[in-house]
């Protein structure tokens, strides 16, 4: 893509109204747009971020067993009504009146999926059962202040396990730990995120969050360097202080950010809805539930948060919008030449963003700094003469001159 013909346009200065790190560079760099507090717009480079990290997690969820669907964001209150939640979330759900009914705008799914399953599920031959989507959500977020990290309307991937007894769903509950593991991995967020205990509430004894560590969060969570996992501080006190995994009483306390929670809902929604199945006996019994959920646009801000500089974003390859960026220094014959790159990347499959426009040398590295593109290269007459480019990783400050021959070898 030639950055002339490129949605995007990059501002100088943070917007004013934006104190959080990830707010500030995403809009900054022309990923995303402030339309009110919570609620941004994801612009053409954003969203080919966002795309990236959507397809990591599509991958691992189907490599779990997921299948994919999409449900409505629109909810009849009747089902609310149901499982209670239209009078105890009253606070935190947005109600909207149509004529002599009532809907809710989805926060999340389990009033909707749950009675669709209904349908399908009638034998224990019929389970286990694993369905997500991908999904905007709706939430009266009152501290909508921390950018991405925290919105009023977001995206959010919501998977939903469906089994016959505690065994199986405990069996699965392990698989869908490891598959989260994968996909923060992935993201590059692996080294920088922990497992962590959280309360079961009425669901069961623990929960899991999966927090990744940075001063922007607004969790406080308490790590086990022994076992590599983590206590989320509202149940620290419940476990005396020591990792429920190993018994450690070492605990470090950081400042995180909630990425992904999975947890245990067994008939917390399945009752209500009376989602049932006949057992090998030919006794009805009630089908058990688990749930495991990622904000994508969360996982976005938190990369940003913890992978940039006092110069911009400084992006994963695996997420990144562009793999390269490609700048001519102005000069005899660069223009030719940088077409002949352009077009060697593309016939290549190599994403390349090439910066064409007609601006100074310094306003272009300074976007790209910004922008975060991994590879940076930078055709010049010196470079020219030699039949080179200057090669720089966005995450590193050693420049290196490649052969145009060598180019596709070294990316």
């Amino acid at each position: 893509m030639k950055r002339s013909q490129f949605y995007l346009k990059t501002l100088a200065d943070a917007p004013h109204d934006e104190v959080s790190t990830n707010a500030q560079l995403l809009v900054r760099g022309g990923f995303a747009d402030k339309l009110s507090a919570g609620v941004y717009s994801i612009l053409p480079l954003g969203l080919r971020v966002l795309n990236n990290i959507t397809q990591i997690i599509r991958e691992e969820m189907q490599a779990a067993g997921g299948q994919e669907l999409y449900l409505p964001a629109l909810h009849p209150k009747e089902n609310w009504q149901k499982t209670g939640r239209w009078k105890t979330l009253n606070d935190e759900i947005y109600k909207i009146k149509e004529n002599d009914r009532e809907l809710v705008l989805g926060p999340t799914h389990e009033e909707v999926l749950t009675p669709l399953v209904k349908k399908y599920v009638s034998s224990y031959r019929d389970l286990p059962l694993y369905l997500f989507q991908f999904q905007d959500k709706f939430r009266k977020e009152l501290r909508a202040k921390s950018g991405l990290l925290r919105g009023r309307e977001f995206l959010m991937k919501d998977f939903y396990s469906f089994h016959a007894d505690e065994k199986d769903l405990e069996k699965y509950y392990e698989v869908m730990k490891k598959a989260y593991s994968k996909v923060f991995k992935r993201v590059g967020l692996g080294e920088h995120t922990y497992l962590t205990f959280a309360s079961g509430g009425t669901f069961s004894k623990y929960s899991h969050e999966f927090q990744t560590l940075t001063e922007a969060g607004e969790d406080l969570i308490f790590i086990c360097d022994k076992c590599k996992e983590a206590v989320n501080k509202e149940i620290i006190e419940d476990v005396k202080y020591r990792c429920p995994q190993c018994g450690n009483k070492k605990l470090r306390k950081e400042k995180a950010v909630e990425v992904g929670n999975i947890f245990k809902m067994k008939t917390r929604y399945s009752k209500p809805f009376d989602l049932s199945f006949i057992n090998k006996d030919g006794k009805k019994e009630i089908v058990l539930m688990g749930c495991y959920g990622i904000g994508m646009q969360r996982v976005m801000g938190t990369i940003v948060e913890v992978h940039h500089d006092k110069k911009g974003i400084i992006w994963p390859e695996s997420v990144a919008p562009f793999k390269v960026i490609l700048i001519g220094v102005p000069g005899k014959g660069v223009t030719q030449y940088c077409e002949k790159i352009y077009k060697q990347l593309i016939k290549n499959n190599i994403e390349v963003l090439y910066d064409d426009r007609d601006v100074s040398a310094g306003e272009k590295f300074a976007d790209a700094d910004l922008v975060g593109i991994p590879t940076r290269l930078v055709v010049s007459e010196k470079t020219l003469a030699k039949k080179s480019v200057e090669l720089k990783k966005r995450s590193q400050d050693t420049v290196k001159i490649v052969k145009v021959t060598d180019i596709l070898k070294v990316l």
